[in-house]
């Protein structure tokens, strides 16, 4: 996922922002009542899941006009071809996000049938693989903000007496491009990006929405029946385990530095195997006890590659070498030159952690690589016995 520029550091706090589905159910509360009482607001309020009232500034609220001829657009029971439109700039706050700054809009037509009916519009995608909260089919439009359009839409129909539904359009300005950035091809949610949010509130570097798609990658490789799938930090890595095993791309999950991501959710919803593959750098963070990879929040410790140099052989000259080396690259190519197998070794304790988090059930392997995509360290186990091969 391509995140934007890191914010400089500095003494502020951080700055939270609002998800898309904040964005969908402010916009489409703005066309519904665009609708039902003809006033355009640059502004609506709206509740949140956990009760904060949030005010959210709008780019357009508008007059919009459906085509007779979208099936997406058009609803069966009604001619009516009027409808309008609201949008709102998605602003993510200080956290890292492929939607930071794209237009959300919302259009909404009035139905004589009570009730919201949910649409992809531009931008959006659509579920095409079992496993996600949403059935095959269905517009992206997560439960959450699904809930918080039901819950307003119908608030303000019984404001103005209004006895029939609404058929909400969900769109994301760009959405198709910017979901090439994401893991929504792999999920099978084809054609634009998802609308999500549990809370409403994007807080600042949680990247739930990375998290969000790392747990739904998991979840989606289950339901269509995968047993084993790979996890990996980035392309090089997906690649060598793609050509390790033959993987299909919906059992290459992209964890990225979310290592703790993928391990915490294999608690309740486990496989049968898991391979682990990244960077020697970052194995060697998940080696240490780490389960966030970035270097915002861990760094790669080599004394402790020293120490584990010297419980396979490695002399005092080699060990303060490896102290002293500028990265953990040059580090392992120190060990390698001395036949110090320290690649296997670092995976050998990434892998022990892991299994300190990883149900019994769910047998582990880690690789790591170097920055060529060359396998420069693996760790295997079995049941009830482990083995181990050196390069």
């Amino acid at each position: 996922m391509t995140m934007r520029d890191e914010t400089p550091e500095q003494p502020a706090p951080l700055r939270s922002g609002y998800t898309t589905g904040s964005c969908a159910t402010a916009t489409s509360l703005a066309a519904a009542k665009f609708l039902l009482s003809g006033v355009a607001d640059d502004a609506v309020e709206i509740v949140l899941p956990k009760g904060q009232q949030v005010l959210m500034r709008l780019e357009f609220c508008r007059a919009f006009s459906f085509s007779k001829k979208s099936s997406e657009e058009s609803s069966k029971d009604s001619d009516e071809e009027s409808g309008a439109e609201a949008g709102t700039i998605k602003d993510a706050g200080d956290d890292p996000d492929v939607t930071h700054g794209a237009i959300v809009f919302a259009r909404v037509r009035l139905t004589k049938d009570v009730g919201v009916r949910f649409f992809a519009g531009p931008g959006v995608g659509t579920v095409t693989l079992p496993g996600l909260t949403l059935p095959v089919g269905e517009p992206a439009i997560n439960p959450v903000p699904r809930q918080m359009m039901t819950t307003h839409l119908t608030q303000l129909a019984a404001q103005f007496n209004y006895a029939g539904g609404f058929d909400v359009t969900i769109g994301i300005e760009n959405g198709a491009e910017l979901a090439k950035k994401t893991m929504n091809a792999r999920l099978g949610i084809l054609g634009g990006l998802s609308i999500l949010g549990t809370t409403g509130i994007v807080r600042p570097f949680s990247c739930s929405a990375y998290i969000a798609s790392i747990h739904q990658g998991i979840d989606v490789a289950r339901a269509n029946g995968f047993s084993h799938i790979a996890a990996c930090t980035g392309n090089a890595s997906e690649d060598a385990m793609r050509a390790r095993y033959q993987l299909t791309e919906t059992q290459l999950i992209e964890m990225g530095d979310f290592v703790g991501a993928v391990l915490k959710h294999l608690r309740k919803a486990p496989v049968t195997k898991l391979s682990l593959c990244g960077g020697f750098g970052k194995i060697s963070k998940l080696a240490a006890g780490n389960m966030d990879l970035h270097s915002r929040n861990s760094s790669i410790d080599l004394p402790q590659l020293a120490t584990w140099a010297a419980q396979l052989g490695a002399h005092d000259k080699l060990q303060n070498a490896i102290r002293a080396a500028n990265t953990s690259q040059q580090a392992l190519a120190l060990a390698s030159a001395e036949n110090i197998a320290l690649g296997n070794a670092v995976c050998t304790h990434a892998l022990n952690f892991a299994r300190s988090i990883v149900p019994t059930e769910v047998s582990i392997e880690v690789f790591a690589i170097d920055r060529v995509g060359n396998i420069v360290g693996e760790a295997f186990e079995t049941t009830n016995k482990r083995r181990f091969h050196d390069e």
